[in-house]
C-alpha cells in the first residue's frame, strides 16, 4: 500500500499539483498507466451520489461507496476537486464521512448554501473510475416580503389605494398573493428580476383597490412563498383613511319657547384629529363659544338665523348649520300703511307677520266684529265715505301670543256734517249751535245761513262764527248773544264745501227746559220733518205731471192748428221738464243721502 501511495503522490507531482487542498483533473492520458498499476484489482461503486434538493441552511449528504478500494478518492464540484482524500480543510462546511475501511467516502455538507448548488462527482483515482454526476439543487427562501410605505398606509378619503410588495433573493422566484379578511384579492400585477448570480430572483407585485372597496383600519396581507418555504412569509399594512371632519350638529331641546336655554352639540369624526371648533350665528363669530358645545338663551332670531359649527383638522374644514324651532308670538314683518284714497277707488292694505308655530291673521274695522280678511292683504273695492276709519290687522299664534297694528283709511269726498239737528239754549242768555264736519280734504269754505243772513266767519250783530280743527274733523260754532224768542223759531243752515262737493245740515234751536227728554224730543221732531219732506216730494211730483200734461196738450194742438210753432213747444217741454226734474232729483238725492246717516236732513227741501 505504501508503494501505491507513493505512486499516487508522484503522479500528482507530475501533474504539478500540491498534495493537499488542490484541484485534480485526471486526464485521459493517465488512465492506462493507472490501469496497469492496479491491474488485477477490479473496483466499482456500490453507492453513487444522487440528484438532491436541499433548502439553504440544512445539511445534505452525497453518497459514495467503493468497497475493497483503498486508493485516493476525490470529490469533484463543477469540475474542480474539493481536496485529496478525506482532507477537505479548505471547505469548513464539507466533511468526508463514512467507514473508510469499508470504502465509504460520503460527502456531507453541514449547512447548505447557494454556493453549494452544483454538480458533484466522486472519483477513485487508482481505480480510474468516477460516479455519475449528481445535481445538488439548493433552494433559497425569499427575504421577508416588504410592502412599500408600510406598516400604515395613509390616504385621503376618495383616493384609490395602490400597494406594492416585493420579495427578494429567492430561488426559485417567490410567488406573491394578496389577502384581506381571509380571502385572496385578485387583480394584482407581477414582475420578476434575475439577480447577478444567475440563480436568485426578486419579485414585485402591485395591487390596485378602488376607493369604494376600502375600509378604514382594515389590514391587507402580502404573502410570499416558494419551494423552500411552502408555508410562506407574510407582512401586512393597516389602511388609514384620512378625511376632513364629518360633522353632526344637534340642538336640544326642540321645540323651545323664546327666552329659554338650548344646547348645541357639534359632534365630529375626523382623521387626523380635530384641531379647532368655530361657532357663528348668521356669519358672525361667537367669541364666547369654544369646544364642541354651545349653550345660550334663544330668541325669535334663532328661528331665522342659523347657528353654524365649523370643525377643522389637518385636511380641511367642515361647516354645518341649523336653525332652532323657537316658538314666539307674532312679530311684524311688513308694517301696514295708512291710506288716502278718492271716493270710489280701491283701497289695498298689506300687513305681514311672522310667528311660530303658524299664525292666523284677521282684518277688521275698529268697532266692528266683522272679519274682512284672513290674508296678509285687505282689499276694499270702490270705497265709500262710510268706509273711512280705523282698520286693525291682528295676528294670533295659538298658545303663544298675539299682536295687532292699526291703520287709517281716509276717503277723499264731499264733506259730511254730523250734528244734532236740535240744539238747546236759554232765553236771554248766550247760546251756541255747533256744526261738526268731517271732510277729506279739509273744507275750503263753511257758511252759516238763516233768514236773509249768511256768515262764514267773524261777527255780525249778535252772531259770531268760529271754526276749530280737531283730530276728528272741523267744528264750526255759531254763537248767538242775548237770545230772543224769535231765535227759537229760526232754521239755521250749516253748509261746508271742498273740491269734491258740499253738505248741508239744518239745525233748530230750542229753548232749554221746554221739551221732553232728548230721546222723545228727537222722535217728536222727526215725524213732522218726515211729513214735510213727504208733502214736498208729493207736490213736486204733482207739479211735474201737470207740466207734462200742459206741454203735451200744447204740442198736440200746435200740430193741428199751428197755434204755437213746433220748436217753441219742444223747447218749452225740454226746458221745463229738465229743470223741474233736476230740482226734484236734487231734493230726492238730498233726502236719500240724509237718511243714510240715520237723520232727516232737509236743508235743500226747505229752501
Amino acid at each position: 500500500h505504501s508503494w501505491t501511495s507513493n505512486i499516487a503522490l508522484s503522479s500528482l507531482a507530475e501533474l504539478g499539483l500540491p498534495g493537499r487542498g488542490c484541484c485534480l483533473v485526471l486526464g485521459f492520458m493517465y488512465k492506462e498507466k493507472y490501469r496497469r498499476m492496479t491491474e488485477g484489482q477490479a473496483s466499482s461503486f456500490t453507492q453513487q451520489p444522487q440528484d438532491q434538493v436541499v433548502i439553504a441552511g440544512q445539511p445534505v449528504t452525497l453518497l459514495c461507496a467503493i468497497p475493497e478500494y483503498n486508493g485516493i478518492v476525490l470529490w469533484i464540484k463543477d469540475g474542480l476537486a474539493l481536496g485529496v482524500g478525506r482532507d477537505l480543510s479548505s471547505y469548513p462546511r464539507y466533511l468526508v464521512v463514512g467507514d473508510h475501511l469499508s470504502g465509504e467516502h460520503h460527502l456531507k455538507i453541514l449547512r447548505a448554501d447557494l454556493q453549494d448548488d452544483a454538480v458533484y462527482e466522486c472519483q477513485a483515482i487508482q481505480a480510474a473510475i468516477r460516479s455519475r454526476p449528481a445535481r445538488l439543487t439548493v433552494l433559497v427562501p425569499p427575504d421577508d416580503p416588504v410592502i412599500m410605505g408600510g406598516p400604515i398606509i395613509s390616504l385621503r378619503a376618495g383616493d384609490p389605494l395602490n400597494l406594492t410588495c416585493h420579495a427578494d433573493n429567492a430561488k426559485p422566484a417567490a410567488s406573491i398573493i394578496w389577502m384581506r379578511r381571509g380571502e385572496v384579492i385578485n387583480g394584482a400585477t407581477y414582475s420578476k428580476t434575475l439577480l447577478r448570480d444567475g440563480k436568485r430572483e426578486s419579485i414585485m407585485s402591485t395591487l390596485f383597490i378602488a376607493p369604494s372597496d376600502i375600509e378604514n383600519g382594515e389590514s391587507i396581507i402580502c404573502r410570499a412563498t416558494n419551494k423552500a418555504i411552502p408555508s410562506g412569509k407574510e407582512t401586512s399594512v393597516t389602511i388609514d383613511i384620512q378625511h376632513p371632519p364629518l360633522v353632526n350638529l344637534s340642538v336640544e331641546p326642540q321645540p323651545v319657547l323664546e327666552d329659554n336655554t338650548v344646547k348645541f352639540h357639534c359632534s365630529a369624526k375626523a382623521n387626523p384629529a380635530v384641531t379647532q371648533y368655530r361657532w357663528a350665528k348668521k356669519g358672525q363669530v361667537i367669541k364666547e363659544a369654544s369646544g364642541d358645545f354651545y349653550e345660550t338663551i334663544v330668541d325669535h332670531t334663532f328661528f331665522f338665523e342659523p347657528v353654524s359649527c365649523e370643525v377643522t383638522n389637518a385636511l380641511g374644514s367642515t361647516n354645518i348649520s341649523r336653525t332652532v324651532d323657537v316658538y314666539f308670538g307674532p312679530r311684524m314683518a311688513t308694517e301696514p300703511q295708512s291710506l288716502l284714497v278718492d271716493l270710489g277707488s280701491d283701497a289695498v292694505f298689506n300687513c305681514a307677520w311672522t310667528g311660530n308655530p303658524s299664525l292666523t291673521i284677521v282684518w277688521m274695522k275698529r268697532g266692528s266684529g266683522v272679519v274682512l280678511s284672513n290674508e296678509n292683504k285687505l282689499t276694499l273695492k270702490s270705497v265709500r265715505q262710510e268706509d273711512a276709519g280705523k282698520y286693525v290687522c291682528r295676528a294670533v299664534v295659538p298658545r303663544v301670543g298675539a299682536g295687532e297694528r292699526e291703520v287709517t283709511l281716509t276717503v277723499n269726498g264731499p264733506p259730511i256734517i254730523s250734528s244734532t239737528q236740535t240744539q238747546h239754549a236759554l232765553h236771554g242768555q248766550k247760546g251756541q249751535i255747533k256744526c261738526f264736519i268731517r271732510s277729506t280734504p279739509p273744507p275750503d269754505r263753511i257758511a252759516w245761513s238763516w233768514k236773509e243772513n249768511v256768515l262764514e266767519s267773524g261777527t255780525s250783530g249778535r252772531y259770531t262764527v268760529e271754526t276749530v280743527s280737531t283730530d276728528e274733523g272741523v267744528i264750526s260754532t255759531l254763537t248767538i248773544s242775548n237770545i230772543v224768542r224769535a231765535d227759537f223759531q229760526t232754521i239755521y243752515n250749516c253748509t261746508a264745501w271742498n273740491s269734491f262737493g258740499s253738505d248741508t245740515e239744518i239745525i233748530r234751536l230750542k229753548e232749554q227746559g221746554t221739551e221732553m227728554k232728548s230721546g222723545a224730543g228727537i222722535q217728536a221732531e222727526s215725524v213732522p220733518m218726515a211729513v214735510i219732506i213727504g208733502v214736498a216730494v208729493g207736490a213736486g211730483v204733482a207739479f211735474l205731471v201737470l207740466m207734462a200734461t200742459i206741454v203735451a196738450f200744447c204740442c198736440a194742438r200746435s200740430q193741428r192748428s199751428k197755434c204755437l210753432p213746433q220748436p217753441c213747444c219742444i223747447h218749452l217741454g225740454r226746458a221745463g221738464t229738465s229743470n223741474l226734474a233736476g230740482g226734484l232729483k236734487q231734493r230726492w238725492y238730498r233726502v236719500t243721502s240724509l237718511k243714510r246717516h240715520g237723520e232727516i236732513k232737509g236743508g235743500l227741501v226747505a229752501s
